[in-house]
């Protein structure tokens, strides 16, 4: 089942499928929302209560959706590429498309350390239960 993403503001409403997120970035107090299919929106909201929402809307979103940095919440689904001396992150677009964000080392390095736990959590041999 497709879950979706609410976000309301004085003036509009805003309905969008979790897993067609790209990121969001934070641009003082407004908050940047590129999708995978290039569609791109801005809100007069900070990436703070952006997070906010995300926790309260979408349960276990943090599989998903996760905050790198100050300035960006990225959705894990879409990562190309780390490239931890460049700070550089990749993230593929509904069409192929690398879309590259610069991000501090600390933050990129935390998320690559995420990446590869999940992926030995994966790799582990279930017990067989007697």
């Amino acid at each position: 089942m497709e879950r979706y993403l609410i976000i309301k503001t004085r003036d509009e409403l805003l309905r969008i499928k979790i897993g067609q997120i790209l990121y969001f970035e934070a641009d003082r107090n407004y908050t940047k929302l590129l999708l995978s299919n290039g569609i791109q929106f801005t809100f007069a909201i900070n990436i703070g209560k952006i997070e906010e929402i995300l926790e309260k809307q979408v349960a276990g979103c943090n599989a998903i959706l996760m905050r790198v940095g100050k300035s960006h919440i990225i959705n894990k689904n879409h990562i190309l590429q780390i490239n931890l001396p460049k700070q550089k992150l990749l993230l593929l677009t509904q069409d192929g498309k690398p879309r590259e964000l610069v991000i501090s080392k600390d933050p990129l390095k935390a998320l690559k350390d995420s990446l590869e736990k999940e992926m030995a959590k994966s790799e582990e041999p279930k017990a067989v239960a007697e």
